[in-house]
Formats: structure tokens, sequence, C-alpha cells
């Protein structure tokens, strides 16, 4: 019963710590710091998949799977959304200005 009260402890923290830190970025480095969420993402991925594959009963398999699911799906939208950002920094040519009707 001790463990639980820990371990719910230990998440309502870091849940607090994780909001506390990430609303006192600046809006200049949410790209660099969506590139490192990335990088976390992936380890919760392999994370998942190695839990999956320890897996044995029906229950382990469907909760495993759903872990697999929602950490890729966020590893992928983590760098669709980086891809995204890093798109409006850059110089684009105005193809319009050299094209005569």
């Amino acid at each position: 019963m001790i463990e639980g009260f820990t371990a719910l402890y230990i998440f309502m923290l870091s849940a607090f710590t994780g909001y506390e830190v990430i609303s006192r970025v600046p809006v200049i480095l949410h790209t660099p710091l969506m590139s490192g969420s990335n990088f976390v993402h992936g380890i919760v991925l392999v994370g998942a998949m190695i839990a999956l594959g320890h897996a044995e009963g029906t229950l382990e398999l469907a909760i495993g799977f759903f872990a697999v699911a929602l950490a890729a799906g966020n590893a992928v939208g983590g760098y669709v959304a980086t891809v995204r950002m890093l798109e409006m920094f850059q110089i684009r040519k105005d193809r319009s200005k050299g094209a005569t009707a």
C-alpha cells in the first residue's frame, strides 16, 4: 500500500514539475524542446515494445498494444509538428515574380 502512495506522489510531483518547466520556456525555444521531447517519445516507444514483448495474458497484450500505438502516434506527431515549425523558418522564393502571363 505504501508503494502505491509513493508512486502516486512521484507521478504528481513529476507532472507538476513538468508543467512548471514547460510553461516557462520562451517561444523561440519551442522547436528545440520539441526535438528533445521526440527523443524521449522514442524511448517511451521502445519501452512499450519491450513491455508488449513480455506480456503473457490477453489483457496485458491489449494494454501493451494500446501503449505501443499511443507511443508511436505521439512520436510521429511530434516529428510532424517539428517539421512544420522548421518550415516556418525557411526562406521561400516567390516564383510569381518571374512568371509572365
